[in-house]
Protein backbone atom coordinates (compact mmCIF):
# COMPACT_ATOMS: atom_id res chain seq x y z
CA UNK A 1 0.00 0.00 0.00
CA UNK A 2 3.09 3.00 0.97
CA UNK A 3 4.56 1.85 -2.62
CA UNK A 4 1.43 2.29 -4.27
CA UNK A 5 1.10 5.76 -2.50
CA UNK A 6 4.63 6.34 -3.49
CA UNK A 7 3.83 5.74 -7.37
CA UNK A 8 0.51 7.84 -7.45
CA UNK A 9 2.45 10.97 -5.83
CA UNK A 10 5.53 10.51 -8.45
CA UNK A 11 2.71 10.29 -11.02
CA UNK A 12 0.91 13.67 -9.71
CA UNK A 13 3.65 15.94 -9.00
CA UNK A 14 5.35 14.83 -12.61
CA UNK A 15 1.69 16.30 -13.76
CA UNK A 16 1.66 19.19 -11.86
CA UNK A 17 4.52 19.85 -13.34
CA UNK A 18 3.97 19.36 -16.57
CA UNK A 19 0.55 21.27 -16.75
CA UNK A 20 2.19 24.81 -15.47
CA UNK A 21 1.98 27.25 -17.48
CA UNK A 22 3.85 27.06 -21.59
CA UNK A 23 6.13 29.49 -22.48
CA UNK A 24 6.82 30.52 -26.73
CA UNK A 25 9.76 28.50 -27.94
CA UNK A 26 13.57 30.27 -27.62
CA UNK A 27 12.19 32.04 -24.14
CA UNK A 28 14.43 32.48 -21.53
CA UNK A 29 14.44 32.82 -18.10
CA UNK A 30 17.24 34.89 -15.89
CA UNK A 31 18.17 32.25 -12.72
CA UNK A 32 20.89 33.77 -10.62
CA UNK A 33 21.96 36.07 -13.30
CA UNK A 34 22.08 33.56 -15.84
CA UNK A 35 19.75 32.94 -19.26
CA UNK A 36 18.03 29.54 -18.89
CA UNK A 37 15.53 28.68 -21.79
CA UNK A 38 12.35 27.99 -20.18
CA UNK A 39 11.76 24.33 -21.92
CA UNK A 40 15.24 23.25 -19.95
CA UNK A 41 14.56 24.27 -16.55
CA UNK A 42 10.81 23.23 -17.11
CA UNK A 43 12.39 19.40 -17.15
CA UNK A 44 14.96 20.53 -14.60
CA UNK A 45 12.09 21.62 -12.19
CA UNK A 46 10.17 18.25 -12.93
CA UNK A 47 12.78 16.33 -12.74
CA UNK A 48 13.91 17.70 -8.73
CA UNK A 49 10.22 17.06 -7.67
CA UNK A 50 9.90 13.83 -8.63
CA UNK A 51 13.56 13.10 -7.25
CA UNK A 52 11.73 14.89 -4.17
CA UNK A 53 9.19 13.19 -3.86
CA UNK A 54 11.19 10.05 -4.62
CA UNK A 55 13.23 10.57 -1.59
CA UNK A 56 11.00 11.83 0.99
CA UNK A 57 8.46 9.11 -0.22
CA UNK A 58 11.34 6.16 0.70
CA UNK A 59 12.02 7.74 4.42
CA UNK A 60 8.22 7.58 4.58
CA UNK A 61 8.10 4.61 3.10
CA UNK A 62 10.61 2.66 5.25
CA UNK A 63 9.17 4.71 9.12
CA UNK A 64 5.50 3.04 7.90
CA UNK A 65 7.09 -0.67 7.32
CA UNK A 66 8.95 -0.16 10.71
CA UNK A 67 5.99 1.61 12.35
CA UNK A 68 3.58 -1.42 10.83
CA UNK A 69 6.17 -4.45 11.97
CA UNK A 70 6.27 -2.87 15.48
CA UNK A 71 2.25 -2.98 15.83
CA UNK A 72 2.12 -6.18 14.04
CA UNK A 73 4.57 -7.71 16.54
CA UNK A 74 2.90 -5.61 19.43
CA UNK A 75 -0.65 -6.30 18.43
CA UNK A 76 0.25 -10.47 17.45
CA UNK A 77 1.78 -10.82 20.85
CA UNK A 78 -0.77 -9.44 22.58
CA UNK A 79 -3.52 -11.30 20.52
CA UNK A 80 -2.01 -15.28 21.03
CA UNK A 81 -0.46 -14.53 24.42
CA UNK A 82 -2.92 -16.70 25.62
CA UNK A 83 -2.80 -19.22 22.71
CA UNK A 84 0.45 -19.89 24.01
CA UNK A 85 -0.20 -20.03 27.82
CA UNK A 86 -2.66 -22.65 26.50
CA UNK A 87 0.12 -24.59 24.81
CA UNK A 88 2.26 -24.08 27.60
CA UNK A 89 0.14 -25.15 30.21
CA UNK A 90 -0.76 -28.27 27.39
CA UNK A 91 3.06 -29.42 27.90
CA UNK A 92 2.97 -29.03 31.41
CA UNK A 93 -0.07 -31.62 31.82
CA UNK A 94 0.41 -34.22 33.77
CA UNK A 95 -1.62 -36.69 35.82
CA UNK A 96 0.45 -34.81 38.58
CA UNK A 97 -0.85 -31.15 37.01
CA UNK A 98 -4.57 -31.57 36.61
CA UNK A 99 -5.41 -28.73 39.47
CA UNK A 100 -3.86 -25.68 36.95
CA UNK A 101 -6.45 -23.48 35.29
CA UNK A 102 -5.94 -21.17 33.01
CA UNK A 103 -8.59 -18.40 34.34
CA UNK A 104 -8.01 -15.82 31.39
CA UNK A 105 -9.24 -12.57 31.94
CA UNK A 106 -10.06 -9.89 29.61
CA UNK A 107 -12.42 -9.49 26.94
CA UNK A 108 -14.36 -12.43 26.07
CA UNK A 109 -13.26 -13.45 22.61
CA UNK A 110 -13.19 -16.76 20.84
CA UNK A 111 -9.21 -16.63 22.66
CA UNK A 112 -11.00 -16.57 26.09
CA UNK A 113 -13.44 -19.16 25.00
CA UNK A 114 -10.87 -21.38 23.93
CA UNK A 115 -8.85 -20.92 27.06
CA UNK A 116 -13.07 -21.74 29.27
CA UNK A 117 -13.16 -24.90 27.12
CA UNK A 118 -10.16 -26.05 28.08
CA UNK A 119 -10.44 -25.28 31.83
CA UNK A 120 -13.29 -27.21 31.69
CA UNK A 121 -11.75 -29.83 29.97
CA UNK A 122 -8.82 -29.96 33.15
CA UNK A 123 -12.13 -30.47 34.99
CA UNK A 124 -13.68 -33.42 33.65
CA UNK A 125 -9.64 -34.84 33.43
CA UNK A 126 -9.18 -34.02 37.23
CA UNK A 127 -13.07 -35.37 38.13
CA UNK A 128 -12.18 -38.88 35.87
CA UNK A 129 -8.81 -39.41 37.16
CA UNK A 130 -10.13 -38.54 41.03
CA UNK A 131 -12.79 -41.38 40.51
CA UNK A 132 -10.51 -43.84 39.14
CA UNK A 133 -7.95 -43.45 41.88
CA UNK A 134 -10.82 -43.85 44.09
CA UNK A 135 -12.15 -46.87 42.86
CA UNK A 136 -8.84 -48.52 42.28
CA UNK A 137 -7.84 -47.94 46.23
CA UNK A 138 -11.48 -48.98 47.26
CA UNK A 139 -10.67 -52.40 44.98
CA UNK A 140 -7.29 -52.86 46.02
CA UNK A 141 -9.07 -52.00 50.12
CA UNK A 142 -11.87 -54.85 49.24
CA UNK A 143 -9.84 -57.43 47.68
CA UNK A 144 -7.10 -57.05 50.76
CA UNK A 145 -9.67 -58.10 52.96
CA UNK A 146 -10.79 -61.64 52.18
CA UNK A 147 -6.95 -61.99 51.06
CA UNK A 148 -6.02 -60.75 55.14
CA UNK A 149 -8.99 -63.28 56.30
CA UNK A 150 -7.63 -66.43 54.69
CA UNK A 151 -3.58 -65.44 55.68
CA UNK A 152 -4.65 -64.59 59.10
CA UNK A 153 -6.75 -68.21 59.15
CA UNK A 154 -3.53 -70.13 57.82
CA UNK A 155 -0.72 -68.67 59.66
CA UNK A 156 -3.19 -69.12 62.72
CA UNK A 157 -4.06 -72.60 62.52
CA UNK A 158 -0.92 -73.71 61.27
CA UNK A 159 0.76 -72.07 64.53
CA UNK A 160 -1.64 -74.81 66.35
CA UNK A 161 0.33 -77.75 66.79
CA UNK A 162 -2.78 -79.29 68.65
CA UNK A 163 -5.17 -78.53 65.70
CA UNK A 164 -7.90 -81.03 65.44
CA UNK A 165 -9.99 -82.06 62.96
CA UNK A 166 -12.93 -80.02 63.98
CA UNK A 167 -10.58 -77.12 64.01
CA UNK A 168 -9.67 -77.38 60.38
CA UNK A 169 -13.07 -78.07 59.34
CA UNK A 170 -14.02 -74.62 61.21
CA UNK A 171 -10.80 -72.84 59.27
CA UNK A 172 -11.86 -74.41 55.80
CA UNK A 173 -15.59 -72.98 56.26
CA UNK A 174 -13.75 -69.44 57.00
CA UNK A 175 -11.36 -69.85 53.39
CA UNK A 176 -14.49 -71.11 51.63
CA UNK A 177 -16.70 -67.93 52.98
CA UNK A 178 -13.35 -65.79 52.00
CA UNK A 179 -12.55 -66.96 48.69
CA UNK A 180 -16.52 -66.28 47.89
CA UNK A 181 -16.51 -63.05 48.62
CA UNK A 182 -13.29 -62.18 46.86
CA UNK A 183 -14.53 -64.38 44.05
CA UNK A 184 -17.88 -62.50 43.97
CA UNK A 185 -16.01 -58.89 43.66
CA UNK A 186 -13.86 -60.19 41.07
CA UNK A 187 -16.67 -61.08 39.08
CA UNK A 188 -18.70 -57.55 39.70
CA UNK A 189 -15.31 -55.94 38.83
CA UNK A 190 -15.30 -57.65 35.38
CA UNK A 191 -18.56 -57.25 34.96
CA UNK A 192 -18.43 -53.33 35.10
CA UNK A 193 -15.46 -52.94 32.91
CA UNK A 194 -17.17 -55.29 30.44
CA UNK A 195 -20.65 -52.87 30.86
CA UNK A 196 -18.60 -49.36 31.10
CA UNK A 197 -18.62 -47.50 27.97
CA UNK A 198 -19.03 -50.27 25.85
CA UNK A 199 -22.08 -51.48 23.62
CA UNK A 200 -24.16 -54.69 23.70
CA UNK A 201 -22.79 -57.30 22.21
CA UNK A 202 -26.74 -58.56 22.09
CA UNK A 203 -29.75 -56.77 21.25
CA UNK A 204 -33.04 -58.64 21.50
CA UNK A 205 -36.54 -58.25 22.60
CA UNK A 206 -37.12 -58.76 26.67
CA UNK A 207 -40.16 -58.61 28.54
CA UNK A 208 -38.97 -57.23 31.95
CA UNK A 209 -41.98 -58.69 34.58
CA UNK A 210 -39.94 -61.97 33.50
CA UNK A 211 -36.72 -60.71 34.22
CA UNK A 212 -37.91 -59.51 37.49
CA UNK A 213 -39.46 -63.04 38.19
CA UNK A 214 -36.33 -64.42 37.55
CA UNK A 215 -34.45 -62.50 39.37
CA UNK A 216 -36.37 -62.19 42.43
CA UNK A 217 -36.38 -66.26 42.83
CA UNK A 218 -32.23 -66.26 43.40
CA UNK A 219 -33.14 -63.35 46.38
CA UNK A 220 -36.63 -64.96 47.75
CA UNK A 221 -34.96 -67.15 50.60
CA UNK A 222 -32.88 -64.52 51.48
CA UNK A 223 -35.74 -62.21 51.87
CA UNK A 224 -37.42 -64.81 53.88
CA UNK A 225 -34.76 -64.99 56.36
CA UNK A 226 -34.53 -61.47 57.07
CA UNK A 227 -38.50 -61.39 56.85
CA UNK A 228 -38.50 -58.83 53.31
CA UNK A 229 -42.31 -58.56 52.41
CA UNK A 230 -42.06 -57.94 48.41
CA UNK A 231 -45.31 -56.55 46.80
CA UNK A 232 -45.12 -56.74 42.67
CA UNK A 233 -46.92 -54.53 40.36
CA UNK A 234 -46.34 -56.02 37.26
CA UNK A 235 -47.60 -55.24 33.37
CA UNK A 236 -46.27 -56.43 30.03
CA UNK A 237 -42.65 -53.87 29.94
CA UNK A 238 -41.47 -54.91 26.54
CA UNK A 239 -37.59 -53.49 25.97
CA UNK A 240 -34.70 -54.36 23.93
CA UNK A 241 -31.35 -55.38 24.65
CA UNK A 242 -28.83 -58.55 26.64
CA UNK A 243 -30.95 -60.37 28.69
CA UNK A 244 -28.27 -61.23 30.55
CA UNK A 245 -27.41 -57.79 31.63
CA UNK A 246 -31.07 -56.78 32.56
CA UNK A 247 -31.16 -59.70 34.35
CA UNK A 248 -28.01 -58.50 36.35
CA UNK A 249 -29.84 -55.21 36.68
CA UNK A 250 -32.83 -56.24 38.23
CA UNK A 251 -30.93 -58.84 40.32
CA UNK A 252 -28.94 -56.17 41.22
CA UNK A 253 -31.75 -53.90 42.54
CA UNK A 254 -33.34 -56.55 44.14
CA UNK A 255 -30.27 -57.85 46.03
CA UNK A 256 -29.72 -54.15 47.21
CA UNK A 257 -33.25 -54.10 48.46
CA UNK A 258 -32.89 -57.13 49.78
CA UNK A 259 -29.39 -56.51 52.01
CA UNK A 260 -29.69 -52.95 52.59
CA UNK A 261 -33.28 -53.36 54.19
CA UNK A 262 -34.28 -53.87 57.62
CA UNK A 263 -35.38 -56.59 59.41
CA UNK A 264 -39.12 -57.07 58.45
CA UNK A 265 -39.04 -54.73 56.05
CA UNK A 266 -40.73 -54.09 52.82
CA UNK A 267 -40.02 -53.90 48.91
CA UNK A 268 -42.36 -52.66 46.35
CA UNK A 269 -41.19 -53.61 42.45
CA UNK A 270 -43.10 -51.83 39.43
CA UNK A 271 -42.88 -52.67 35.82
CA UNK A 272 -44.89 -50.78 32.96
CA UNK A 273 -43.94 -50.40 29.27
CA UNK A 274 -44.81 -47.74 26.89
CA UNK A 275 -44.62 -46.06 23.57
CA UNK A 276 -40.65 -44.95 24.08
CA UNK A 277 -39.50 -45.96 27.31
CA UNK A 278 -39.85 -49.45 29.43
CA UNK A 279 -39.99 -48.56 33.58
CA UNK A 280 -37.95 -50.66 36.41
CA UNK A 281 -38.74 -49.21 39.58
CA UNK A 282 -37.75 -50.53 42.94
CA UNK A 283 -38.85 -49.14 46.29
CA UNK A 284 -37.60 -50.39 49.68
CA UNK A 285 -37.38 -49.75 53.39
CA UNK A 286 -34.48 -49.42 55.26
CA UNK A 287 -31.82 -46.70 56.66
CA UNK A 288 -32.23 -43.25 56.77
CA UNK A 289 -30.85 -41.83 53.24
CA UNK A 290 -29.38 -38.17 53.04
CA UNK A 291 -30.74 -36.87 49.86
CA UNK A 292 -27.97 -34.90 49.63
CA UNK A 293 -25.73 -38.56 49.00
CA UNK A 294 -28.07 -39.94 47.30
CA UNK A 295 -26.51 -39.53 43.40
CA UNK A 296 -23.05 -41.20 45.20
CA UNK A 297 -24.87 -44.36 46.18
CA UNK A 298 -24.07 -45.24 42.17
CA UNK A 299 -20.07 -44.93 42.82
CA UNK A 300 -18.20 -47.74 43.23
CA UNK A 301 -17.95 -48.98 46.98
CA UNK A 302 -20.57 -46.89 48.17
CA UNK A 303 -23.36 -48.40 50.56
CA UNK A 304 -25.40 -45.44 52.02
CA UNK A 305 -24.54 -44.74 55.52
CA UNK A 306 -20.68 -45.64 55.43
CA UNK A 307 -18.45 -46.81 52.64
CA UNK A 308 -17.25 -50.40 52.64
CA UNK A 309 -18.53 -51.13 56.05
CA UNK A 310 -21.45 -53.94 54.53
CA UNK A 311 -20.48 -57.66 55.13
CA UNK A 312 -22.70 -58.80 52.08
CA UNK A 313 -22.26 -57.26 48.69
CA UNK A 314 -19.38 -55.88 46.90
CA UNK A 315 -20.67 -52.12 47.26
CA UNK A 316 -20.47 -52.07 43.07
CA UNK A 317 -24.76 -53.15 42.40
CA UNK A 318 -25.69 -49.81 41.46
CA UNK A 319 -22.25 -48.62 39.83
CA UNK A 320 -23.09 -51.87 37.41
CA UNK A 321 -26.79 -51.46 36.80
CA UNK A 322 -26.14 -47.76 35.59
CA UNK A 323 -23.64 -49.02 33.57
CA UNK A 324 -25.09 -51.52 32.04
CA UNK A 325 -28.58 -49.05 31.64
CA UNK A 326 -25.80 -46.73 29.97
CA UNK A 327 -24.96 -49.42 27.72
CA UNK A 328 -28.73 -50.04 26.16
CA UNK A 329 -29.33 -45.78 25.94
CA UNK A 330 -31.19 -45.67 28.91
CA UNK A 331 -31.29 -43.57 32.30
CA UNK A 332 -31.11 -44.41 35.67
CA UNK A 333 -32.14 -41.84 39.03
CA UNK A 334 -32.52 -42.99 42.93
CA UNK A 335 -34.74 -40.91 45.48
CA UNK A 336 -34.66 -41.20 49.13
CA UNK A 337 -37.71 -42.73 50.76
CA UNK A 338 -39.09 -40.44 53.74
CA UNK A 339 -38.56 -42.03 56.60
CA UNK A 340 -35.80 -44.37 54.99
CA UNK A 341 -34.87 -46.26 52.10
CA UNK A 342 -34.29 -46.26 48.70
CA UNK A 343 -36.36 -46.05 45.43
CA UNK A 344 -34.60 -46.43 41.75
CA UNK A 345 -36.34 -46.38 38.48
CA UNK A 346 -34.49 -47.34 35.38
CA UNK A 347 -35.85 -46.57 31.51
CA UNK A 348 -34.94 -48.57 29.25
CA UNK A 349 -36.20 -48.18 25.57
CA UNK A 350 -39.14 -50.16 24.78
CA UNK A 351 -39.33 -52.92 22.10
CA UNK A 352 -40.61 -51.43 18.65
CA UNK A 353 -44.49 -53.23 18.43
Amino acid sequence: MSGLLLWLGWLLVGRVVDSSPQFPDGSTVVVDGRDVDVRVLSDALADQARTDVLAAGAVAFLCVVLATAVLSWTITGRVLRPVHDVTEAARRLSAESLDERLRLEGPRDEVAELADTFDEMLDRLQAAFDSQRRFVANASHELRTPLSVIRTELDVTLADPDADVAELRRMAGVLRDAAGRAEQLVSALLLLARTDGVGLAVREPVDLTAVVGSAWRAVRAEAEQRGVRATFHTEPAPAVGDPALLERIAGNLLENAVRHNLPGGWIEATTRGGPEWTVLRVSSSGRLVVPERVEELFEPFRRGTADRTSRSGTGLGLSIVRAAVAAHGGGVRAEAVPGGGLAVTVHLPSAPS
